[in-house]
């Protein structure tokens, strides 16, 4: 087998304990990944920027002596900006933005020792669950080539269920490191807001509801690399509770006997796909067989109301996004540079009054307060990540006569990660089911508000209890 291939079955933590030991070069791992990204990236379209030069020059260079020194690693091309390197967002917009420095998320990884090697597809400004750009084409899942990768981290999914890297940036506004994760058969963990630092350019985005972090293979590379970035920036506006100790540290230690609530019931009412069904049901069963306790329960929250205040929110988002854009690149936009539903979405946030804008963020405050309430009497809630197994491309199209159609097509596909956008908490999706036809359907863990200590003890407990990492895709470059 050759050196590509034999790494491709490692995590980052095993990657680089090799280079740590003076077993490879940094250059070995780095090239490595390269040689998997030309042969797997054309089957699924999930690299859409390569950095060969930047990367390869870095590793032939002292790197920093850090938990993952001379690991490649991808950034999503969204929120995380490298010095030199365009950033599109996945916009035509966008296509000759060029940040002039790192975003300070982006520093801390270089400062750890990673090796950027490219960027991943995602959708127009992050807008959709699927990654299917008009500016780059779709990104399409390792499982199936016919199906979505989820979104909006979809490009990173694909790269890291494929084996081209063993973990890659994402970001999550509405669930986009946890669609996609569960669309891929990954573990995708969204922190505690403001776990990760926006800066310098952002303080919050939207009111909080973005958060970053990354979609990986293991659970230990999950908390090693949220330790190597987690913790506030100069001038952050505010910050997640520091943690009790490393988040690596939570890898293997026990979590005791956790009272845990589940539902498979949406909050909007929109039925649950049998596949998400039943994959809760066996997480049930797994966790009570781990010896927690586990009962039926979930918040009261208004799922008539919640829809329309995120939209509020993500709308006013859009247009603020856009219109600063336009700003620092001294170019008008228009109908003609954007998809039709970005474009729809921008004229419906400059509808927006600040009066409407602050109705929305109270009402997200309350409902924040009542799943707070709720988790007083529970370690852990469990639901569906999604509610329904990995669907067609183009399901999520958005023609001119019907721009919204893809929005609106999204409420029944994600009706339960937004909620941990709004209030702020931990969340992730964990690939414990794939249903008959081989498609994996995640399941979605949450806990309270600077808690991701609990979501790895349980995701720790889980992937030795049933690990994931031996099932591999259709394609993938082992």
């Amino acid at each position: 087998m050759s050196l590509s291939k034999e790494l491709a079955l490692l995590d980052a933590t095993a990657q680089a304990e090799l280079v740590r030991s003076k077993q490879l070069k940094p250059i070995e791992p780095v090239d490595a990944a390269i040689e998997r990204i030309e042969s797997v990236n054309p089957q699924i379209n999930a690299v859409v920027m390569s950095m060969y030069d930047q990367a390869r020059d870095a590793a032939n260079k002292p790197l920093p002596q850090g938990p993952f020194t001379g690991v490649p690693f991808l950034l999503k091309d969204l929120l995380a900006g490298y010095a030199g390197v365009p950033m599109t967002s996945g916009s035509a917009f966008l296509r000759d933005f060029v940040p002039t420095h790192d975003s300070e998320l982006v520093a801390r990884y270089k400062r750890v020792g990673l090796v950027i090697v490219g960027k991943t597809n995602t959708p127009e400004f992050g807008i959709m669950p699927t990654t299917e750009p008009a500016l780059f084409g779709p990104s399409r899942n390792p499982w199936d080539l016919t199906k979505v990768t989820g979104g909006s981290s979809g490009g990173t999914a694909a790269a890291v269920a494929s084996l081209m890297v063993p973990f890659a940036h994402g970001n999550d506004g509405g669930g986009s490191i946890r669609i996609p994760a569960s669309c891929c058969g990954l573990f995708g963990l969204k922190p505690t807001r403001a776990r990760n630092p926006l800066g310098p350019d952002f303080g919050d985005m939207f009111s909080g509801l973005v958060a970053e972090h990354a979609l990986t293979r293991s659970v230990r590379d999950s908390a090693a690399l949220l330790d190597a970035t987690s913790g506030p920036d100069v001038g952050d506006p505010y910050w997640a509770p520091p943690p009790a100790r490393p988040f690596i540290q939570e890898v293997g230690a026990a979590p005791g006997k956790l009272r845990i609530a589940f539902t498979t019931k949406a909050p909007s009412g929109v039925q649950i796909h049998p596949d998400c069904v039943a994959a809760v049901n066996d997480a049930v069963r797994l966790c009570i067989e781990l010896g927690h306790e586990v009962v039926e329960a979930s918040p009261t929250l208004d799922g008539e109301l919640m829809a329309p205040m995120f939209m509020t929110l993500w709308s006013a988002g859009c247009t603020w996004t856009i219109d600063g854009a336009a700003y620092g690149l001294k170019k008008q936009p228009s109908a003609d540079q954007f998809e039709p539903g970005t474009w729809a979405l921008y004229q419906m946030g400059q509808k927006q009054t600040g009066a409407g804008y602050m109705t929305a963020l109270t009402w997200m405050q309350a409902a924040s307060r009542e799943v707070a309430r709720f988790m007083l009497d529970y370690d852990v809630w469990l639901t569906p990540t999604l509610g329904e197994p990995p669907l067609p491309l183009g399901t999520f199209d958005s023609p001119a006569e019907r721009p919204m159609a893809g929005l609106a097509r999204s409420v029944q596909f994600v009706p339960f990660t937004p909620i941990c956008n709004m209030t702020g908490q931990p969340a992730m999706s964990v690939p414990l089911f794939w249903n008959d036809h081989g498609l994996p359907i995640g399941t979605h863990f949450v806990a309270r508000f600077g808690d991701e200590a609990t979501l790895y003890r349980l995701a720790a407990q889980l992937e030795e209890a049933r690990p994931w990492t031996n099932r591999l895709p259709a394609v993938n470059a082992a």
